[in-house]
């Protein structure tokens, strides 16, 4: 005889097993672009991170300049006999540090003019939105340009905090909207009413449902960031005294690179920029099917569809009453 189930250890169990289930909903599926962009970008985050332990200093000038890619110098060297390979390495850990700095300020104050200015209502929502649209009326790239062309001593940091200061707002009217169907939803209605504090509630019942949204919003202004330092580094107002792709793009703008064929000495750079963009926007595509019901259930729809004909029942269009196909 087995023993009585208690029935608050049936509903812990059903309890946590819907708990199970919702994490699961939140996390995108595995496909051939999401596991193509995690490969990009972790084979990316590894050169930086790796890269420059194996590499010489990225200011030696002692090697002959303008060498084409050769066993010494697998990518090259530079106008100043820099070698290309040790600054790539050091302009990918540049880079990508002021990605997810930018990132990370543009995510926290897109939450915080975004989520509590949609589920606090009222004059809050007034005084944050109307900031809100104030910085999403003014140009972010030319706010920049003027910032830098006023501060002479430009470090990495100081690049990522104002392109993370001026690329938030858009995110933050998105956080809005969202934020605001949650409030009215009957499980935040009922922790108002058991008395739960604000800060709470955002935190345990409107957080975890936007964090799809969040991480899209995240890798979104990562890109930004990294286009936008690349674009400022190219003109001559990015960081000074740190290596970064758009610093490398900037040198070989001004060692008149192209002019002079070493396309080894801009390519890289540019490329690496391409396959982060690249493999950054295909976990955004993922993360959207999480977003999107109509993507999420695209696939699946798919599937049915190519089954039911390959069982030979074919897909017949039903006609309405008028004779148009639904």
């Amino acid at each position: 005889m087995t023993p009585p189930v208690d029935a608050e250890v049936i509903a812990a169990r059903d309890e946590a097993s819907a708990a199970r289930r919702g994490i699961r909903q939140l996390l995108p599926r595995m496909s051939l672009k999401l596991a193509l962009g995690l490969i990009i970008v972790a084979g990316i985050v590894l050169f930086g991170i790796l890269g420059p332990l194996f590499c010489q200093d990225p200011m030696d000038s002692d090697n002959p300049a303008l060498s084409p890619p050769s066993p010494e110098h697998l990518l090259g060297t530079t106008k100043l006999g820099y070698d290309v390979l040790a600054q790539l390495a050091w302009g990918t850990r540049g880079s990508l540090m002021v990605g997810i700095t930018a990132g990370m300020i543009a995510l926290i104050l897109s939450i915080v003019f975004g989520i509590i200015a949609g589920y606090k209502g009222g004059w809050w929502d007034e005084i944050l939105s109307l900031f809100t649209n104030i910085m999403l009326v003014i140009p972010g790239l030319p706010l920049v340009m003027v910032i830098a062309t006023y501060i002479p001593g430009r470090s990495w940091m100081l690049v990522a905090v104002v392109l993370g200061i001026t690329g938030w707002a858009g995110s933050a009217v998105v956080l809005r909207a969202q934020a605001r169907s949650l409030r009215s939803r009957d499980y935040v209605a009922a922790s108002r009413v058991a008395g739960e504090k604000t800060t709470r509630i955002i935190r345990v019942e409107i957080l975890p449902n936007l964090l799809p949204l969040l991480a899209a919003q995240f890798l979104f202004a990562i890109i930004f960031a990294i286009l936008g330092e690349a674009g400022l580094s190219y003109l001559g107002l990015g960081p000074t005294g740190s290596i970064t792709w758009g610093t490398m793009l900037n040198d070989a703008q001004t060692g008149q690179a192209l002019g002079t064929g070493a396309w080894w000495w801009f390519v890289p750079p540019g490329l690496m920029i391409a396959l982060l963009g690249a493999g950054l926007s295909l976990i955004n595509f993922s993360i959207d099917e999480i977003i999107n019901p109509k993507l999420r259930l695209a696939p699946e729809n798919a599937r049915r569809v190519r089954k039911a004909k390959r069982a030979g029942r074919g897909v017949e269009s039903i006609r309405t009453p008028n004779g148009a196909e639904a």
